[in-house]
């Protein structure tokens, strides 16, 4: 007799060199995809060339996005950069995003089809987590992993056990999957679901779009989980359709399966939140913080950059400006959501209401480029950490959001809730 499984253990088992997929158990196990940045993939490529292996396991497996400082901002960050632009001349590696057709790691792949239902996915990037949105197992490694992964197409793990979020009723006005995903980390803590799968389940969770998986995946590691992910339904085929590169296999968890614990969680119930400084589980209702006034606003990210977050963004900012004294920088998250955006006439509200909007990078997010803070400067963010120093100097301030609150706030100056400048 077959011994039940969660969705993560059947995805694990399915690609499985050596060991057992159960909980605790550690295995070698081939992968699917691959992909490295411009910070994590030149340690990788140095530690690779000394294998002397003279080939990839698989040029077609392995994805590199200079993402973080592109455009280059100076001579360090384009070094980087050139490191992955040889290699992957070297290599013949097809997944080579340049400027003018790259895009945020974590939105470009999804987008792209190169993840799939089922797939295993390594990234030497610790949001790699994301693409269990798609119903994949993927997770972050360091990148000296990444190096053995690139000679040899498999990774060494402990297969995690797995947390059962129950997700019950439906999302409110302005309530979004970062408000989820910030709230379930403020019950539980930064460490929370530590090395474990989060996965996501019920009827709130079918009603879910893509856009909010995504977000809500994306910030697993936030609550130091190895994974989060939502088993495959209607809405993931529709994502995948005309998208996929390859045949998702479609793994759900076993009725009986065990977990460690499980967590039932009320959309209904659900507000506007914030993340204040300094941990993703400092979360208080976005309409408690009024009296925070702010000087920079970032709609962008891995987390909250898709076309879905600038229209909600655009909701709010349309006919109405920034406040004086305010910053409101907008980076989609790839070309093609660039390209939508325009075409939807969404830049147009941002430049009239008196943003910046950015070619798609990371930057601001790890205070790399386009929006680094100064001594004493508070930011309201859609990205997805707000440590010390994340976004600038020790001595500035990170209010992470979703995208209504982040331009309720651009206009406010302040922390604002969404309602309060729509009047709703």
């Amino acid at each position: 007799m077959t011994e039940p499984q969660t969705v993560t253990e059947k995805i694990l088992a399915a690609h499985v060199v050596e060991g057992k997929a159960r909980a605790g158990e550690f295995v070698t196990a081939r992968v699917d995809l691959c992909l490295g940045n411009d910070i994590t993939a030149p340690i990788a490529i140095r530690e690779f060339e000394a294998l002397e292996t003279g080939k990839v396991f698989d040029p077609a497996r392995i994805a590199l996005v200079p993402d973080h400082f592109t455009p280059n901002k100076d001579i360090k960050s384009a070094e980087q950069a050139k490191v992955l632009r040889d290699f992957a001349e070297k290599y013949a590696i097809e997944n080579y995003f340049e400027i003018g057709r790259m895009g945020i790691e974590h939105a470009l792949l999804p987008e792209g089809g190169l993840v799939v239902p089922g797939d295993l996915v390594i990234g030497a990037d610790s949001h790699t987590c994301t693409y269990g949105a798609l119903g994949a197992f993927s997770t972050g490694i360091g990148s000296t992993d990444l190096a053995a992964c690139l000679a040899t197409g498999e990774v060494w793990l402990r297969v995690p056990e797995s947390m059962k979020f129950v997700l019950k009723g439906a999302l409110g006005r302005f309530v979004t999957g970062k408000d989820i995903i910030l709230e379930i980390i403020g019950r539980i803590g930064v460490d929370g679901a530590l090395y474990r799968a989060m996965e996501y389940t019920g009827e709130g969770a079918a009603r879910l779009s893509m856009s909010d998986r995504l977000t809500i995946c994306n910030m697993a590691i936030e609550a130091g989980a190895k994974s989060g992910i939502f088993p495959p339904d209607a809405v993931t085929a529709a994502y995948e359709k005309d998208r996929a590169k390859r045949e998702p296999v479609l793994h759900q968890s076993d009725p009986d399966a065990t977990y460690h614990s499980v967590h039932e969680v009320d959309l209904t119930s659900l507000v506007p939140v914030v993340a204040c400084p300094h941990l993703p589980s400092n979360v208080k209702p976005a309409a408690e913080l009024g009296d925070t006034r702010i000087d920079q606003v970032v709609i962008g990210s891995c987390t909250n950059g898709r076309i879905e977050d600038l229209a909600a963004a655009a909701e709010v900012l349309r006919g109405r400006r920034v406040a004086p004294g305010v910053r409101c920088i907008v980076i989609p998250a790839t070309q093609a959501i660039w390209r939508e955006a325009m075409h939807a006439g969404l830049f147009d509200v941002f430049v009239e209401a008196g943003c910046a909007v950015s070619t798609p990078t990371c930057g601001p997010c790890l205070g790399g480029h386009m929006g680094v803070l100064a001594a004493g400067e508070r930011a309201v963010a859609t990205t997805n950490r707000n440590f010390v120093g994340r976004m600038g100097s020790p001595e500035s301030e990170v209010y992470l959001a979703g995208p209504f609150v982040a331009a309720a706030s651009a206009v406010a100056g302040r922390i604002a809730a969404p309602a309060e400048i729509l009047g709703e």
